[in-house]
């Protein structure tokens, strides 16, 4: 006598049952007004199945569908008991398995309370898979949500990518789908196979909460587990103290799938281990305080740079698994060096295994593609309106930083989330409730960010590339900001290259565009980035852009780098930059290493590690970088000759710099400009010296005069160098 509907039967058999738990392992039913213990079992590939009770006899189960489903009804057993299963598949040996519908659930009350409000911010811990022993039998426990869907299931190798073997168990109110599967363990291959209403075929997903990712093009997500054990304590404790923001920040950009590869490889990447042997030590002998990597969540497309991710809490495949990263982390730490990594909130990739339309309907994603899409970047755009993307968002950030040790998040795109008019057109976007062009969602969502990263872990720095003039967007989230440490300022970014670009002889009609960028240098903290997107797609190479023969371009770039590190804000430099590369960045090669065999581009590789061990030594480069205390104009007025003259001071306002920058290829025998005392200088920089690959022009011995000269009471005349900038500092 059958126990279920022919409809269930069918159901189940064709993968359409959504409730597999309800009838699926040992279960109590009603016969002829007699309650009796049930048992079924579902194996596609089974010729038979026995059940292996903890005691008694076993019992063969009968097939009641060709598919492969089985049962057996027991007779006097009244309680409930556990068991095993031996399968006699169709090929192959006989195997014993435990069942994984006779485990209950394994999700606390507390999880699924801060999941459904949205305020869960370790939500990684339970949601994903994670391998744990239940009642003694070690297994896999599987979490996602998929609030629309029909039917969830794991498969996997360990089941033949079959669908209708284990399906999961349903939180209606939370939108949860969780399951325990015994014998699953690390480093097998799964998916989620999702059936929805909104699509005929099933969906298969990698998992949004994945730790690791097979290696593109395989896009299935690996069971996995860390043993890691970290040698950082130093770093980690004095870490509030080392990135405090009045001190020296120095940021290394790179793509780690480009900064150098193995000769004679294909793809040759490096990986996150030899980066933390090769990189790292390079990184600290250039001076630099951190290194930025662009994103290194998975992601399906290499030239996308990693901006398009699929795995937000799995660092790409490419160079390895999660511990060999914690090894890239813990070299920096051990080296002195900071971590910041590109982290990407803004939009995500439409691959169909990844977050869109997860379970059948816009989960991750806005319904409305004036809302959901971005077509500059054919991406989609988060709904930062829902729970759900609040919760696998900020667990993401807090992820980056509890599991891996990060210091710092650069955010993508900040513009992008801001304004729902973002590059659209009339008619192409959605005001907000009030009418606006904000998203409302979105500054709630970067503000919380803020607020619970830096809660979390203080001293941590969070950078928003952010391109508009937004106000207070690294003020406190208290006073209306957003909260982050630093903006990028693109503003300084793109007057200062269009001027630099610009002939000699025309500079001195574009003198603002030096000067412009000190009216609201301190209404921001700000990091002055010369970034990679500042040497693709077209735009040449730093070197390229300068103006001039091969000398004026070295000379140009060195001045360029003196200018940049002389004005407030913290620095940021992209990889090949540092030894003045001349063809644009590509993903797809190392940058041009082979170009330190010349002295031109090892003379920029030293004059840019002499500027960053200055400006950690000098307090006045780095302490008072974002007040109007920490600089001075002595004359920007001098546009005739396209100079600019600076004082940079400490917190000591008595411990102060002098710069003096000359925009033209014209050598100033003698120059006269105001200095705050009378006295002995120094220089400690200039970026003429021949050691850098100048002419060696410029001051030696320097003496400042009594007497006033622009608003300043001491004088001095001095040689300055062409396209070049000298450093003074007062003698004690």
């Amino acid at each position: 006598m059958l126990t279920l509907k022919i409809e269930e039967i069918r159901a189940i058999s064709n993968g359409e049952h959504g409730d597999l738990f309800s009838v699926l392992g040992l279960h109590t039913v009603n016969i002829e007004g007699k309650e009796k213990l049930v048992i079924r079992s579902f194996r596609p590939d089974a010729k038979s199945i026995i059940v292996i009770p903890d005691s008694g006899k076993e019992v063969e189960l009968s097939r009641i569908s060709d598919e492969g489903l089985f049962e057996h009804v027991f007779s006097r057993r009244k309680n409930r008991f556990s068991y095993k299963l031996k399968v006699t598949p169709y090929v192959g040996d006989t195997y014993t398995i435990e069942d994984a519908y006779r485990f209950a659930t394994q999700l606390s009350d507390f999880d699924l309370q801060l999941w459904g409000e949205g305020n869960h911010h370790h939500a990684y811990k339970f949601m994903g898979s994670h391998t744990k022993t239940v009642d003694g039998v070690e297994g896999t426990h599987f979490v996602v949500a998929a609030p629309s869907a029909s039917r969830v299931s794991v498969i996997g190798s360990f089941n033949n990518w079959d669908g209708r073997v284990h399906g999961m168990r349903k939180y209606h109110d939370q939108g949860i789908w969780e399951t325990f599967i015994p014998h699953v363990t690390e480093n097998d291959l799964y998916k989620y196979e999702i059936k929805s209403h909104a699509t005929e075929a099933p969906l298969k997903k990698s998992d949004p909460y994945g730790r690791l990712m097979e290696l593109r093009p395989g896009t299935a997500t690996k069971v996995w587990n860390s043993s890691y054990e970290w040698e950082d304590e130093e770093w980690m404790e004095n870490r509030q103290q080392i990135q405090d923001h009045n001190e020296p920040i120095s940021v290394y950009e790179v793509h780690p799938g480009s900064w150098k590869r193995k000769v004679g490889d294909d793809p040759g990447f490096l990986n996150y281990r030899e980066m933390g042997d090769d990189l790292v030590p390079y990184a600290k002998e250039m001076g630099f305080t951190h290194i930025e990597l662009m994103p290194i969540a998975e992601h399906p497309y290499d030239p996308s740079w990693g901006y398009q991710i699929t795995g937000y809490f799995a660092p790409t495949s490419r160079f390895g698994n999660p511990d060999d990263f914690r090894y890239f982390v813990d070299k920096c730490h051990q080296a002195g060096l900071g971590i910041i990594v590109d982290w990407v909130p803004a939009h995500f990739t439409k691959d169909e295994n990844g977050l869109r339309r997860f379970d059948g309907t816009a989960l991750y994603e806005h319904e409305d593609p004036r809302q959901g899409e971005h077509s500059d970047w054919g991406t989609n755009i988060f709904n930062y309106g829902r729970s759900e993307v609040m919760n696998f968002l900020i667990s993401n950030a807090i992820y980056w930083l509890e599991e891996f040790h990060i210091d710092g998040l650069r955010v993508d795109a900040v513009a992008s989330m801001l304004y729902l008019d973002y590059s659209r057109e009339e008619g192409e976007w959605i005001p907000n409730q009030y009418g606006g062009r904000e998203n409302l969602e979105a500054i709630h969502f970067l503000q919380r960010f803020n607020e619970v990263t830096h809660e979390y872990y203080p001293g941590i720095l969070n950078f928003a590339e952010e391109s508009t003039s937004w106000q207070g967007v690294s003020q406190p989230t208290s006073s209306g900001g957003l909260g982050f440490d630093f903006k990028w300022n693109m503003g300084w970014m793109n007057d200062t290259l269009t001027y630099i670009k610009k002939d000699p002889i025309f500079r001195k009609y574009h003198q603002d565009q030096l000067s412009f960028s000190l009216i609201y240098a301190f209404s921001e903290q700000f990091i002055l980035p010369l970034s990679h997107d500042e040497v693709v797609h077209m735009k040449q190479s730093l070197l390229s852009k300068m103006p001039g023969d091969d000398w004026q371009k070295f000379a140009n770039l060195r001045l360029l780098y003196t200018y940049m590190f002389g004005h407030p804000g913290k620095k940021l430099l992209f990889m090949g930059d540092e030894f003045a590369q001349w063809n644009e960045w590509t993903e797809s090669q190392s940058i041009d290493w082979h170009l330190l065999q010349w002295d031109t581009h090892k003379g920029v590789q030293r004059l840019v590690k002499d500027l960053n061990n200055i400006y950690k030594k000098e307090p006045a480069f780095h302490k008072v970088d974002s007040r109007w205390e920490g600089f001075e104009w002595i004359d920007m007025s001098d546009a005739e000759n396209s100079l600019l003259s600076f004082i940079r001071r400490s917190d000591d306002p008595d411990d102060f710099l002098v710069f003096i920058l000359n925009f033209t290829p014209n050598t100033h025998d003698q120059y006269k400009f105001g200095v705050p005392k009378a006295g002995e200088y120094e220089v400690i920089f200039n970026s003429d010296s021949d050691y850098y690959g100048g002419t060696n022009k410029g001051p030696i011995a320097v003496h400042a005069q009594e007497g006033n000269w622009h608003n300043q009471p001491a004088h001095i005349n001095i040689a300055v160098p062409p396209l070049a900038g000298v450093v003074l500092k007062p003698k004690s």
